[in-house]
């Protein structure tokens, strides 16, 4: 058993905590509450409040100390990275109740995976198509379009094309490879896909080689079932550079895309990270001040958001999210000119200016030079951005051999004071895994779903001798503790809203906004009435 003090309004009171529940009963002032109680289940913390007319109000919310993590019986190919580099778009992703995976086996076949949302049971099917998993940048990548058919890439290292379709909605057979638009299709790395609101695909890949290609961008419309060619050259590194992009697609289908520039096959050669964004789908793009590119954009033309030098340990190909007001979140690392050590960066626009948040608290240092898959310390970090109606939370999700190589979450709630938390979601090490997630669930269902596998990373396209390892899903909750809540609650029908904000897992609460609306079976008639909780020191452990 452990004690905690819990402070209410003209009332202090000792609270008996077990691993699974909590109780105290106090008579406020206002006569509102006679009892509280915090009930700890296996994924969410419950605080039910009783009122004297034995009437019950529930707020219920994810607990973060009780992550869903659900293992998926076949095992997966771990010699290198190639399951788990973070520019796949994507290794999971969910249309309506299904969720899709995909990945390699040990001899590496294409395989994938499908079950109905939160079911156990995965029907898997090992494809016809093989891979060249002796190098990680060859990684797979799926998306379903709005009719359900799943889109599926791989096996792309300045390689030709390899693109198929299911045969049908929802289905794990594939049809055979074909072309996109049959150009420019010769020499393809780094294939995304991205969907749309109307259901129609974004298709980005590079052309060329690691400091001089180009990136592509095609177009697909579920009506014709045909792709188009939108740009053959929309960033141009004029045989002299290559961009390094990540994009995104917020919830009013505005595209947004940022890059670094390379100037050598040498990843020391990062520099600036530049941004555009398309709200017409793809066709025309405008800089960080709104105004219209003339395309292609190059290195002289490019409006940049952060001008970061070479030789500053700034990676490339990280992740992009935007909030709910289309506001761009790029997160990336590099190193400060007064410092030694790389930290994860979040480069941001807030009330209408860009700044760069630097999350500073990592401890060690590491040089980034070579070229090649690096097996660096840290891995490249996801971004997602957590919104209710009154609190925004940023969200990184990163692997750091500082953490013992295990899946990390670090969070901000004060944007303004750059105050980051950061708390670990595996108890094991996941080698040199880096984060995917299922991005059309979380834009459908906020559900945060990562793929997750242990994988061992030779640096420079060397093999380890890893035996494979099991899949893993894991479902991460964002909200640590109540910071706010509004409760409206029928006692007749069992009827109930809440909203839950999200607060830094470091800290205390420092309140609790009630609202309570009842109705008694008998009377059939409505009653109201305002309490206000103060919680000074309330934490639930596990």
């Amino acid at each position: 058993m452990k004690t905690f003090l819990l402070l209410l309004i003209g009332a202090c009171i000792n609270i008996s905590i077990s691993a699974q529940q909590i109780t105290c009963k106090s008579s406020l002032q206002t006569g509102a509450i006679d009892e509280l109680t915090v009930r700890n289940d296996t994924t969410h913390i419950n605080w039910i409040l009783k009122t004297n007319d034995q009437d019950w109000a529930l707020v219920s919310y994810p607990s973060v100390n009780n992550q869903n993590l659900e293992k998926i019986h076949p095992q997966a190919w771990a010699g290198n990275s190639v399951n788990t580099v973070i520019f796949r778009k994507n290794a999971l992703v969910s249309h309506g109740d299904i969720q899709f995976m995909a990945y390699y086996n040990s001899e590496g076949f294409l395989c994938l995976a499908k079950r109905k949302y939160n079911d156990e049971h995965w029907e898997i099917r090992q494809t016809q198509y093989k891979g060249n998993i002796l190098d990680a940048h060859n990684a797979i990548s799926i998306m379903t379009d709005g009719e359900g058919y799943l889109h599926v890439t791989w096996n792309h290292h300045g390689n030709p094309l390899n693109y198929v379709r299911s045969v049908s909605p929802l289905s794990l057979d594939l049809g055979d490879k074909q072309a996109m638009i049959a150009t420019s299709e010769q020499d393809v790395t780094y294939p995304e896909f991205y969907k749309l609101p109307d259901g129609n695909l974004i298709f980005m890949y590079r052309d060329g080689q690691s400091g001089k290609g180009n990136l592509v961008m095609n177009r697909y419309d579920i009506q014709t079932k045909q792709w188009q060619r939108l740009h053959g050259n929309l960033i141009d590194g004029e045989g002299q550079r290559n961009a390094y992009w990540q994009a995104c697609v917020d919830t009013k289908g505005t595209i947004h895309l940022s890059w670094v520039w390379r100037e050598t096959p040498d990843v020391a050669s990062n520099h600036d990270m530049a941004y555009a964004y398309s709200h017409d789908g793809g066709k025309t793009w405008k800089d960080a001040q709104g105004k219209t590119y003339r395309l292609p954009i190059t290195a002289q033309s490019a409006g940049y958001v952060c001008r970061i030098p070479v030789n500053s340990e700034l990676i490339n190909q990280t992740s992009m999210t935007a909030d709910a007001d289309g506001n761009p979140y790029i997160a990336t690392y590099f190193r400060g000119q007064d410092s030694d050590i790389p930290q994860y960066h979040v480069i941001c626009k807030e009330g209408g200016k860009w700044k760069t948040l630097n999350t500073g608290f990592r401890k060690t240092a590491f040089s980034l030079k070579g070229q090649g898959t690096k097996s660096i310390p840290i891995s490249r970090p996801q971004i997602v951005v957590n919104e209710t109606r009154d609190a925004k939370q940023i969200v990184l999700i990163f692997r750091d051999e500082e953490r013992g190589k295990k899946v990390s979450v670090a969070t901000c709630t004060d944007i303004q004071g750059n105050q980051w938390s950061v708390g670990d979601r595996t108890e094991y090490s996941v080698g040199e895994w880096e984060p995917t997630y299922d991005t059309e669930l979380w834009k459908d269902k906020q559900l945060l779903q990562l793929y997750v596998q242990r994988v061992c990373q030779i640096d420079g396209e060397g093999v380890s001798n890893m035996p494979v390892q099991p899949i893993s899903v894991l479902t991460v909750s964002l909200v640590d503790t109540v910071c706010s809540a509004d409760i409206r609650y029928d006692a007749c029908n069992h009827q109930k809203a809440n909203r839950v904000f999200p607060t830094d897992e470091n800290r205390w609460q420092q309140q609790t906004d009630i609202v309570l609306s009842t109705q008694t079976d008998k009377a059939n008639r409505e009653r109201m009435w305002q309490g206000r909780i103060g919680l000074e020191r309330c934490r639930i452990y596990n």
